[in-house]
């Protein structure tokens, strides 16, 4: 419950941040906005290419899910 409800309040920063942006005026306060997993909420090991945390980004590396990148093994 806890980190649907962190999606929902960034979405809405991210979106204030864009309705500035659009109109010319910088948002008040831009620090606030932070990037957060799209599948589960998670702020820490963000990766910004694949808008997704580092260990949803495994998961889905891993069944293949992403184009381009496969598991590396040695």
């Amino acid at each position: 419950m806890a980190r649907t409800a962190l999606k929902v309040k960034t979405a809405r920063k991210q979106q204030e941040v864009a309705k500035a942006i659009e109109a010319n005026k910088p948002p008040k306060f831009p620090t606030r906005c932070y990037n957060r997993c799209k599948l589960c909420g998670r702020k820490g090991g963000y990766m910004r290419k694949f808008e997704v945390c580092r260990i949803c980004f495994r998961e889905l590396a891993s069944e293949g899910k992403i184009t381009g990148i496969k598991k590396s093994s040695w």
